[in-house]
């Protein structure tokens, strides 16, 4: 289910399948220029950088990305066409990915509210779930998802911190849990290891980065 992905780098995740995905791409080291579909989770430096979605998306690339970043990518330049809008709670298709939408939000903290509409993303590829979180805590929403991998932040801070993502994924239960959003702005390997360690022993984890 992962000899496919890539964690290159804090919250950026690169899928090299069938098609060339690459979830919040962030302090990418060389320009590839591959990817077919590129998903937002929020308008954050740290996920949403048209520095390194440059470094990534060719001349068809599909963007997908919460409404609000709309106005942003057209005046930088992108195609409306290539640009899919998205907010919490929709299933769609681009360039043959079915995909889905949860809330993505802090609930003891201010730094992502609700009512932004910011977004985690379930992407399904061959069959398989692949659960994105985004920047988020603990919520009712993400405690009902169904996922077969769950790429999940316990940095802290901004987001769960390592005890609450193993709750989660603990509530989940995927088949194998990844954890991100560490390494970089915040939160050291130390907590990916912390996290490994909390997590029901029936669940697999993979540290990636």
């Amino acid at each position: 289910m992962l000899e496919d992905v890539e964690v290159l780098c804090h919250s950026s995740i690169r899928i090299n399948g069938e098609k060339t995905i690459y979830i919040d791409p962030f302090k990418i080291d060389k320009k590839y220029n591959d990817a077919d579909i590129v998903f937002i989770t929020h308008s954050h430096y740290d996920h949403y950088s048209e520095e390194d979605i440059d470094k990534v998306i060719k001349e068809n690339t599909f963007i997908v990305v919460p409404e609000e970043l709309l106005e942003r990518l057209l005046k930088k330049g992108y195609k409306n066409e290539y640009i899919i809008t998205v907010k919490p709670y929709e299933t769609k298709t681009v360039n043959g990915i079915r995909f889905e939408t949860v809330p993505a939000y802090n609930t003891n903290k201010e730094f992502h509210p609700k009512e932004n509409n910011w977004v985690g993303y379930i992407i399904e590829l061959d069959g398989i779930r692949y659960y994105i979180a985004g920047d988020t805590d603990l919520t009712e929403e993400n405690e009902k998802i169904k996922c077969d991998v769950a790429f999940v932040p316990v940095g802290g801070k901004y987001t769960m911190d390592y005890k609450e993502a193993a709750d989660l994924v603990n509530k989940i239960k995927p088949k194998i849990a990844v954890p991100i959003h560490y390494g970089s702005i915040i939160g050291t390997k130390k907590d990916a290891i912390k996290f490994t360690k909390l997590i029901h022993p029936e669940i697999e984890y993979k540290i990636l980065m």
